[in-house]
Formats: C-alpha cells, sequence, structure tokens
C-alpha cells in the first residue's frame, strides 16, 4: 500500500461500484444444466405433434420459462460487498472525525458513525446552499489532486470540511476543526490502508470549466518541467495572449528564452507557491504576463495573464511619483539658494557704488555678478523643472513662436548638421509663457545637436502641427483630451539607449562626458511643458534617432454671447520703467532671511525710504497693529516659519488699509495665488532681485496708490 503524506492527504485503491454479478457452486450448475436437458427431451414429442396447437403452445411457453428460471440460478445468489467498500468502512471506522467517502456527484458512498452523529443518515452531500458551493469548489479542487476546503454547519456550529482524493471518483470528507493541515491518520487506519492495495490520486486530464472558460490562458501540460512540458489542452484565450498553445507544442517556446531561463531558475527558488513568475512572451519581448502554476502528479496546469498595459500604468506612476519627489526637493533647494542669491546681488550693488568703473576691484565684483547671474540660471533651471517657476502667460501662435526663434537656433548648430523646419497648416493657439517655450525648443535643438556630433553629424527637423486627440494618442499622449498644439524636435542620431530611456527626464543625468553638461536640459523642458499644462512623450530606437514631441492645449477663445461686444483676450499688465529710484514713504520688510532683510532694508534707506523691519510674520503683525494707518507698502516674503505672507495679509489688512502688497518669492505666484482671493492691490516680485529692480518696482507701487 502507497501512501502520500502531502497536504491531499493518503490515497486508498476503490474500485467503481460491484457489477450485479452472481457466483453460482459448481456442483449446483450441473445439475440445473441436466435438469434443462431432461426437460428439452420430454417437451420434444409434444413439439413434434403439433406446434400450432393450443398444448404445442402452451409447452413453449412452458419450456421458455423454464430456461428462464434455469438462467436466474446460473447466476446464483447476490454476492457479498467488494474487499475495497469493506476496506473503506473498516478506514472510516478508524477514523475519530466525522468522515465519509462521496462521489464525484456528491453522493455518500459510505460514512462512518462519527459522521452519521454530527450529519444525520443523508444520502447525498448538501445540494443548496452556502455549505453546497463551499463543498462544489472543494470537490472540484480534490479533482485535480487538491487539497480541498469547504465550511459546513454541524450541530448548528461552523467547521471546516477537507476533501481529499483517496482513488478514482472517490474522495474522502471529513469535518475537522479550523485550520487543519494534512490528515494524520491512527496507527488503526494505517493498518487498514496497508491491508488495501491504493495509488495516488490520477492526475487531470482535462482542463475545468472554469479554465477552459477563463478570460486569460490556461493550458493542462504533461511533464516534470513545466517549461520542457507539452500541452495537452488550452483554452482559446491561450492562443490570444500568446500567440500559441497547439497540443503537442512545448509550453516554454510561448516564453522568450532569456525570461524562460529566468522565470525556470525563479521557480526553483519559490517557497510560495502562489506567487506569479514575470515573464516576457515570445512572439512579442515587450509583452509581459504573469504566469502560475499548479502542480499535480506528471501534470502541470498553467495560468498566463498579460499584464503589459497594467506594467505600463505602474511604471507611468512610478516615473511621475519619482519625479515630483526630486521636483519638490529642486524646489525647495532652489528657494533657499534664491535668498543667498538675492544678498550676493544687493551687496554687489553697494560695492559696485563705491568701487565704479576704474577701479582696480571693478573687474572682480564684474565677474562675481557674473557668475552669480549664470548661479541664477541654474535655479531658474531647478524651478522650471519642479514646475514652480514664475510664469506670465500668453496667446501664441507655436508656428510664429518657432518662426522668430529659428535663427537664434541656427546659429547654436555647427557646419555638420543641419536644421529643417516643417510648419504644418492651421495652426492652433496655445496659452502659455513665450519664454520659457523658447527654452524648452531650444534646450531640445541643443541636445539633438551634441548626439548627432557624436555620430558623425545629421538633420535635426522642427514640425509644428494640430493633431486631433487620436492622433496625439497614437504619437504618445494616451490621456490627450480634444485638439492638442504639437512641436515635435527630432534627429537622425543614435538614440536612446533602452536602460536610460527612463531616466532622461531626471535632473543631473547626462550622459554626456564630464564637463559637457549640466543634465538639466531635459529636466528643464519636462517642467516648462507640465507646467503650460502640456505633455512630453519621447520615441526612439537605437540607431534610428529620437523625436520629441510636446502637446499643448488648444486655447479657445472666449465667445461673447449673442449681441454683446466681444470678449478681450487679458493681457500681462505692463509697468514703466521708473527712472528715479529714489522716493519717500514707510515700508514694512518681512522677510525671515536676515541677509536679505538686512541689506534691502539699507538700500531702501539709502533712497528716501523709511523701513520697518520684521523678522516673522508674527512680528510683522504687532508692527502693523501699532502703526495702523500709517504704512504706505507691505514687502513680504512668502514661504517664512510660522505665519506665511498670506495668512499675514489676511490678518493685517484691517490695519494697512487700502495700502499696496508686494510679494517676493522664489516661488512661482500660481503656487500661493488661491490663497489670495479676494484681496486687492497685491503684486508679485520673482528672486532673486536686485536693488534696481527692487527699487522700481517700490517707486511704481507707491505711485499707484496715490
Amino acid at each position: 500500500m502507497q501512501t502520500n503524506d502531502s497536504p491531499q492527504g493518503p490515497t486508498l485503491a476503490m474500485a467503481e461500484p460491484p457489477s450485479k454479478t452472481r457466483k453460482v457452486d459448481p456442483f449446483t450448475g450441473l445439475a440445473v444444466f441436466f435438469f434443462l436437458l431432461a426437460a428439452a427431451f420430454a417437451v420434444a414429442p409434444a413439439l413434434n405433434a403439433g406446434l400450432e396447437t393450443l398444448a404445442g403452445t402452451m409447452l413453449l411457453v412452458g419450456l421458455a420459462g423454464v430456461c428462464c428460471l434455469g438462467l436466474f440460478v446460473l447466476r446464483g445468489p447476490p454476492e457479498a460487498p467488494a474487499e475495497t467498500e469493506a476496506g473503506a468502512d473498516a478506514f472510516l471506522a478508524a477514523l475519530d472525525e466525522p468522515s465519509a467517502v462521496a462521489a464525484p456527484d456528491g453522493r455518500l458512498l459510505t460514512t462512518n458513525a462519527a459522521w452519521r452523529g454530527a450529519m444525520g443518515t443523508a444520502a447525498r452531500l448538501p445540494k443548496s446552499g452556502a455549505a453546497a458551493s463551499s463543498l462544489f469548489a472543494a470537490l472540484a479542487a480534490a479533482r485535480r489532486g487538491d487539497l480541498g476546503r469547504a465550511t459546513v454547519k454541524s450541530g448548528g456550529q461552523e467547521r471546516e470540511a477537507l476533501v481529499s482524493p483517496i482513488g478514482p471518483r472517490r474522495f474522502l470528507v471529513r469535518l475537522t476543526g479550523r485550520g487543519s493541515g494534512p490528515l494524520a491518520l491512527p496507527s488503526s487506519a494505517m493498518d487498514v490502508l496497508n491491508a488495501v492495495a491504493g495509488a495516488k490520486a490520477p492526475p487531470p486530464k482535462v482542463l475545468d470549466a472554469f479554465a477552459a472558460a477563463s478570460p486569460f490562458g490556461a493550458a493542462l501540460l504533461e511533464g516534470e518541467d513545466p517549461f520542457e512540458a507539452r500541452i495537452i489542452e488550452a483554452n482559446p484565450a491561450l492562443a490570444a495572449v500568446a500567440k500559441g498553445g497547439e497540443a503537442g507544442q512545448v509550453f516554454g517556446d510561448l516564453i522568450e528564452p532569456t525570461s524562460r531561463l529566468d522565470a525556470a531558475l525563479r521557480l526553483a527558488e519559490a517557497r510560495d507557491g502562489h506567487a506569479p513568475l514575470e515573464v516576457r512572451l515570445a512572439h512579442d519581448p515587450s509583452r509581459i504576463a504573469h504566469l502560475y502554476l499548479s502542480q499535480s502528479p506528471g501534470r502541470w496546469v498553467a495560468y498566463l495573464v498579460d499584464v503589459s498595459d497594467q506594467k505600463q500604468v505602474e511604471l507611468q506612476l512610478s516615473q511621475s511619483q519619482k519625479m515630483q519627489a526630486i521636483g519638490q526637493l529642486a524646489g525647495g533647494v532652489a528657494h533657499d539658494f534664491n535668498n543667498l542669491l538675492t544678498a550676493i546681488l544687493m551687496q554687489l550693488d553697494v560695492l559696485a557704488s563705491r568701487h565704479p568703473v576704474g577701479d582696480p576691484s571693478y573687474e572682480g565684483l564684474n565677474e562675481i555678478k557674473q557668475t552669480s547671474m549664470r548661479a541664477a540660471d541654474l535655479v531658474r533651471k531647478l524651478l522650471a523643472f519642479s514646475r514652480k517657476q514664475t510664469v506670465q502667460r500668453e496667446i501664441l501662435d507655436v508656428g510664429e513662436m518657432v518662426s522668430e526663434s529659428e535663427v537664434l537656433l541656427r546659429r547654436l548648430l555647427y557646419e555638420d548638421v543641419k536644421l529643417v523646419t516643417d510648419y504644418g497648416r492651421n495652426l492652433p493657439h496655445v496659452r502659455a509663457d513665450r519664454g520659457q517655450l523658447d527654452t524648452a525648443v531650444m534646450n531640445l535643438v541643443v541636445n539633438a545637436r551634441d548626439a548627432i556630433r557624436s555620430h558623425g553629424g545629421g538633420v535635426i527637423r522642427i514640425r509644428t502641427a494640430r493633431v486631433t486627440q487620436e492622433e496625439a494618442r497614437s504619437l504618445g499622449y494616451p490621456t490627450a483630451a480634444g485638439d492638442q498644439a504639437l512641436i515635435e524636435v527630432s534627429d537622425d542620431g543614435p538614440g536612446i539607449a533602452a536602460d536610460v530611456m527612463d531616466k532622461i527626464f531626471d535632473p543631473f543625468f547626462t550622459t554626456k562626458p564630464v564637463g559637457e553638461g549640466t543634465g538639466l536640459g531635459l529636466a528643464t523642458v519636462y517642467g516648462i511643458v507640465k507646467q503650460s499644462d502640456g505633455w512630453i512623450a519621447v520615441a526612439s530606437k537605437p540607431g534610428e534617432g529620437a523625436a520629441f514631441r510636446i502637446f499643448l492645449p488648444v486655447h479657445i477663445a472666449p465667445v461673447a454671447a449673442p449681441g454683446a461686444e466681444p470678449v478681450a483676450e487679458p493681457a500681462a499688465p505692463k509697468r514703466p520703467a521708473a527712472r528715479d529710484l529714489s522716493g519717500a514713504g514707510r515700508i514694512l520688510f518681512v522677510e525671515d532671511e536676515d541677509a536679505v532683510r538686512g541689506v534691502a532694508a539699507k538700500l531702501l534707506r539709502a533712497r528716501g525710504y523709511e523701513v520697518i523691519e520684521a523678522a516673522s510674520g508674527e512680528e510683522a503683525l504687532e508692527y502693523a497693529q501699532s502703526h495702523a494707518g500709517e504704512i504706505d507698502l507691505m514687502i513680504s516674503d512668502v514661504v517664512m516659519p510660522g505665519m506665511q505672507g498670506p495668512d499675514l495679509l489676511k490678518q493685517a489688512r484691517q490695519y494697512l488699509g487700502s495700502a499696496p502688497v508686494m510679494f517676493i518669492s522664489g516661488y512661482a505666484e500660481s503656487e500661493f495665488s488661491d490663497l489670495l482671493e479676494g484681496e486687492k492691490n497685491v503684486s508679485f516680485l520673482p528672486k532673486p532681485i536686485d536693488i534696481k529692480t527692487l527699487a522700481e518696482r517700490v517707486k511704481l507701487e507707491l505711485q499707484k496708490a496715490a
């Protein structure tokens, strides 16, 4: 007797239900034979005398009856139950738990006393209700060679039923406590099993109805190694997923070779048999699938689920989260750096007034100022990437914008690099910051120039067009809504390697040699496009060049109501430059950075203003209250420890009256503009700033309020 101590439990060989054949004693059979022979001789003369007579007919009927009676005698009395059924009874009797042997349709073939005490004397398992559904699923699992689990009610309490295969079309059902594991047999039951010949449950021969009709690929395999096993049967979905699955085909041929080898190694090391194996499909290695494997003796059931779209969404989400985190870091660094640059530039203004042109120190101071301006440009790139740069949106024609920039772009190229432009028809308008878009296009052209220069020269193409929603989605903008304005910069260079494709927009990442790039060009483009409510897509194959596509939403001009005057597009206010930078008035200057506040207040006092300095929002609120109605202008930073600039304004407005307020910040105005809803006489000045710019704006604000 062989036992299987796997979770499926033991196996017990049990034949099909016994036939109705009777056994007969040899001597009895011989006596009946001679009796029939004598009867035949006895009736023969009557038959010869006349078969058409009534007596002959009756004799014939009697002879037939005698033959039937002899046949019944030959078959003998009913036989006793088969030894295997007797073995099953003895096996169940040796178990303490309520146990029964069931057929695949739920009929109970035999039960022990504990089962009858717990479940009654019903001839089959429950046919309806939750218990029936649970037991049906458990029987289906047992048919596959697995351990089935179900929940049934016994004595008003829920108990767990374990269903194990114990032979051809025979299943052991036993009621246990919750969480019971493999079947543990007492010695008496083991003795019974050892006395009865047994075999393991047969492996499945066909897919069950669920797998056959499932929307994901399923296949029944024959062999010890699932990747070398051949397909016995496959559902139609497997052909749609893997473009294969014919009977006799090696299952591993559906998987890309390198991925198949990796999956085989992971399967050998796997501890959790239910964990999916991620594989790439042979017909298209870009398609990713999850492979689930279930084993039975000599057979495997494989499930293949295409998760390519899911993986793409996961990658996009991961990339978006990474870029957002880096953007927050870059924005914070840029904000602090702007404060330092503001202090440096203002101190340079002080020193420049003491060391005019011709002074020995003038050249050194001018060099420091140029370096500071380069640092300020670096900060602007960081702010653009983090989408916190100050923007001045206007209505633009993308064709005209690129056309006007073409002359400058050609100056950036070398003799072995050719620039080709293609302006489509019916080009739309967009609402964006012109300076930012010029910067984005220039960075893309410079990036393409450097790529094809390393390839021995080539062509850069700039294409502008109006594309529909469907065209935009086919070109790489998966969530496009409505028509889009397209600006495409492409080249015929070496292309972008697949292993760096997901890093190209990361700040400070570059494939250029040391000293030839900061790694902020594409990061800046990414931030500008996102801040303009657009999308950027990249298409590239090694050796075939690269194409960067900027999608911007088409601007739709507001339509005036019938009979009303046309609605004018809002224009950015233009302030005339003030020539005389001196003035008079009381200014409340709020800045938590001491270096910025101190030098700015000093320079404003030198131009005739009275300046009250406050290092925090709480301190500024006290000054505003003590000088209620006497402050002509409040200048405040936006982001400060404790009370923020917008909160300060809301609480101090009752003391400021109608006095103008000017916010200075390294962040974009849009970052806090929603906090100023309903406020009037509020302006914004981005950092870094020099004293000339600050003095001009102060005088203009005071003149407006006069």
